[in-house]
């Protein structure tokens, strides 16, 4: 008998327990289950996270690009090149010559980065020394019919002979044109 009231006694204590241990694998099954859970939930946000990271690289990036670019746009819009042309006739007694002289300038806003750059171009190049007239400087007057020297007569017929021009040089302003230079 001493077993069975042993039995007895020791009995609800198995059971007990028994429902202990097998509460507690439930609720330890149950805890993994939610962490699982909480971990899918950690990693979607992490996920999500990261793809927004990377997508917000990407825009400050292409947003910096863009301003960079519109900034140098807007850089390069400030400089222009001012062209002028003229022609220029330069006569002497062997060779009278037009010229068209081009002219190009830099500026970054109204101020100039460079000098003139000078470009010519003869147009019409004419009388050489086989043009020269024939007759002596020296010849009389009288011969000639006037009171004055022939080299003086063939000065007036290229349109030299004015009376004390200094300069054998002549210029006529033909246009003046300033170009956009960069990004339009």
């Amino acid at each position: 008998m001493h077993l069975d009231a042993f039995l007895w006694m020791f009995l609800p204590v198995f059971v007990a327990g028994g429902s202990a241990l097998l509460s507690f694998y439930i609720m330890q099954a149950r805890m993994e289950v939610a962490l699982a859970k909480e971990r899918e939930s950690l990693a979607e946000a992490r996920a999500t996270i990261t793809s927004q990271k990377i997508t917000m690289e990407e825009r400050i990036k292409a947003t910096e690009e863009a301003t960079k670019r519109r900034a140098m746009d807007e850089f390069m819009q400030d400089f222009r090149v001012e062209e002028r042309s003229y022609a220029r006739e330069t006569k002497s007694l062997t060779v009278s010559r037009k010229i068209i002289v081009m002219q190009e300038r830099l500026f970054f806003r109204n101020i100039p980065l460079s000098n003139w750059v000078e470009r010519k171009m003869v147009v019409e190049e004419g009388r050489d020394l086989d043009q020269l007239p024939q007759e002596s400087v020296f010849a009389a007057a009288a011969s000639v019919g006037e009171n004055r020297l022939p080299i003086s007569k063939f000065l007036d017929e290229v349109g030299m002979g004015h009376s004390h021009d200094s300069s054998p040089e002549t210029g006529a302003l033909m246009s003046t044109r300033i170009p956009a230079f960069g990004a339009q």
